[in-house]
């Protein structure tokens, strides 16, 4: 009866040890948790290859591996958020998530509304008509009397009402919704980004229709100095913790990776 109370007390006693040592060993875990600062960030979901949902409504694309590496690196416990883009500026100022991460240009407009880290990639935009249309000068005279596609509340749209005003124009909610438009003769001419629209017309059977017209378009006041993460103007730890692990993914060969992934060139 001692013996069997002695080996219980002991067993309990070398339990009680582990117990201690597993709570031990995971404490720096929970505090290695809540060390990580939490960031909610927003994405469009419909901007191939950049950031799109995949068969299995999963988000994929450059903009989600640049944000993942951006989380680990700068400790942040992330949570993504699929946003229209028409809302996507309104509800990060409304406190609805922190950060948007969605390959949105730094204009000067927006540069009023929202803080923007340093740029993570540039890219300059382009027109592009059908292969068979007779289109080759992109002048606001030339294209006088055709149809031009944008996608609702882009900097595209923002120079072409600006710079076109006198053209016809038809606004879709998405990029797929713009190529498609451009592929069935919807509309006879389109303003894009140049990298958003590449793999649409390099690797798709719909995208072989088209090409691109005109040089490259760069306007710091409609397309900005590049891509960059918006967050509230007032939330400058995230902004400064953003661009220290933008600079560590870039000098660590993280970035180039997930560059080479997409694009056969660099988009820095």
């Amino acid at each position: 009866m001692l013996r069997r109370s002695l080996h219980t007390i002991v067993r309990g006693a070398l339990m009680t040890g582990a117990v201690g040592i597993l709570l031990a060993a995971a404490l720096p875990l929970q505090l290695a948790a809540q060390d990580r600062m939490p960031m909610r960030i927003a994405v469009e979901g419909a901007f191939p290859p950049f950031n799109y949902l995949d068969a299995n409504n999963k988000l994929q694309g450059f903009d989600i591996d640049i944000a993942n590496a951006l989380c680990e690196v700068g400790k942040f416990e992330c949570q993504f958020i699929i946003e229209k883009w028409d809302d996507i500026i309104p509800d990060l100022v409304a406190d609805k998530y922190d950060a948007i991460i969605s390959s949105m240009s730094m204009s000067l407009e927006r540069r009023q509304k929202v803080a923007f880290t340093e740029k993570y990639y540039n890219s300059p935009s382009v027109f592009i008509a059908r292969k068979d249309s007779a289109i080759s000068d992109v002048s606001p005279a030339a294209l006088s009397d055709k149809i031009l596609g944008v996608t609702s509340s882009t900097a595209q749209e923002s120079y072409a009402n600006h710079l076109y005003p006198d053209m016809k124009k038809t606004v879709f909610r998405s990029s797929p919704e713009l190529y498609k438009g451009l592929a069935d003769g919807s509309v006879d001419i389109i303003l894009e980004d140049k990298l958003a629209i590449y793999d649409w017309i390099a690797n798709t059977k719909a995208g072989s229709c088209c090409e691109f017209k005109g040089p490259d378009l760069v306007d710091i006041t409609y397309f900005g100095e590049g891509a960059g993460i918006a967050l509230r103007l007032d939330d400058k730890e995230r902004l400064t913790r953003l661009n220290e692990a933008l600079k560590s993914i870039k000098a660590d060969g993280t970035y180039d990776m997930i560059n080479a992934k997409y694009f056969p060139f660099s988009i820095q």
